[in-house]
């Protein structure tokens, strides 16, 4: 996170005797990524951090990733999916997924286990619902329309207040504001679609009382459960600016213009060979003959991921799409506006839709999620005819 924020109690100098009440010392973490030379946090815990009392490999099977064979633009409806008691970290389904990212939904009821990913930061859209999301930095409160930044080893649960809809990117890197938001001291820019306002992070310790308590891990070989001597959540106080965020898209101010603007403006966050978009409700395009849909674009180098999550979309009428669903546009085909979509757009004023997009530079494959809410028939829905039979 780009800017230093101090929570609970810290001793003035880092790396100094910062004691118990009753005389101990706590117990210092360093939280820090790429090798000491990025973001970090310092960490204080009542209990070791490193005291394991057993560790389990775990087994997962979360199916095959299939290619996009044949290349065809492709629809999904996650409200299709279904879910029993479900919880928000064993139960995510995944949808799509390369080298770089991994993209899944869950419709959560279920409190989840303790878990942490050590093998890269995580993003949450929320889509319905609320939950608490405990950290070892602190509790986050998550409603409909947040995202939710979970840094690398981050040791979280997801508490749902009855039913929450999670969207969730696991990236292999770390994920952030665009670089070219930043001053180059890490401050947002004035041009910049959010800025500090607009995050909330934890604001207080969260300290439990705990021994012998699981964790699941996952890592860069697979999934292990460590169970813990002490209870995670002991950190007393923290500083640094490495920590878990939220940020609501009705907070992302959109850029406008007289004729329609490309998809970099709408972009709220960077992953590693991806992006994310917000597409908010927005006065749109004030030329006297401007179009206000997209025009008909090719991703040559990249595939575009749309989840739509309010709204009526315009430029998706008549194909299907509803809250709810997902386009997946492939580099190799060109995709636009439905029929009839852009002359009908002419004149428009204001669009309230509000789409979550990612783009990835490397091909999505389809998971088993995608495979059991695909509606076959999108593909074809600009042509409104589609092979012979």
């Amino acid at each position: 996170m780009p800017y230093y924020r101090q929570v609970g109690e810290i001793p003035h100098k880092r790396h100094t005797a910062f004691r118990k009440p009753g005389g101990g010392l706590y117990a210092e973490e360093l939280m820090g990524v790429e090798g000491f030379s990025a973001d970090s946090a310092l960490l204080y815990h009542r209990g070791l951090p490193t005291a394991i009392v057993d560790a389990v490999t775990v087994e997962e099977d979360r199916g095959s990733l299939t290619p996009n064979l044949p290349l065809k633009p492709r629809a999904f409806k996650t409200q299709d999916l279904k879910f029993g008691d479900a919880d928000a970290v064993t139960d995510r389904r995944r949808l799509f997924g390369n080298h770089d990212v991994t993209i899944g939904f869950v419709t959560a009821t279920a409190p989840s286990p303790l878990y942490r990913n050590a093998a890269g930061d995580e993003l949450f859209y929320v889509q319905g619902g609320s939950a608490t999301v405990e950290t070892s930095y602190g509790s986050l409160e998550i409603g409909d329309g947040d995202y939710l930044v979970l840094p690398t080893s981050c040791t979280y649960r997801v508490l749902p207040h009855g039913e929450v809809g999670l969207f969730i990117l696991e990236a292999r890197g770390h994920i952030g504001p665009p670089k070219r938001y930043l001053s180059a001291k890490g401050q947002f820019l004035e041009h910049s679609p959010y800025c500090e306002r607009d995050i909330r992070g934890p604001s207080a310790p969260l300290v439990v009382d705990g021994e012998d308590v699981e964790v699941l891990v996952r890592h860069r070989a697979g999934l292990t459960r460590y169970t813990y001597a002490t209870h995670p959540f002991d950190v007393v106080g923290w500083d640094g600016c490495l920590y878990p965020w939220v940020f609501n898209i009705d907070d992302f101010e959109p850029i406008t213009g007289r004729v329609h603007q490309p998809p970099p403006v709408h972009q709220t966050f960077e992953g590693p060979n991806f992006v994310v978009c917000s597409f908010c409700p927005r006065k749109v395009d004030y030329h006297q003959d401007s179009i206000p849909v997209p025009y008909n674009h090719a991703n040559v180098d990249s595939d575009e991921l749309m989840f739509y999550v309010r709204g009526n979309y315009e430029a998706r009428k008549g194909s299907g799409i509803g809250v709810g669903s997902l386009s997946l546009h492939p580099s190799g085909f060109t995709h636009g506006p439905q029929p009839g979509a852009a002359e009908a757009s002419i004149g428009a004023e204001f669009f309230d839709e509000t789409a979550v997009m990612v783009d990835t530079f490397a091909p999505l494959e389809l998971g088993e999620a995608a495979d059991a809410s695909e509606d076959p028939g999108y593909a074809w829905t600009w042509s409104k005819r589609g092979p012979k039979e």
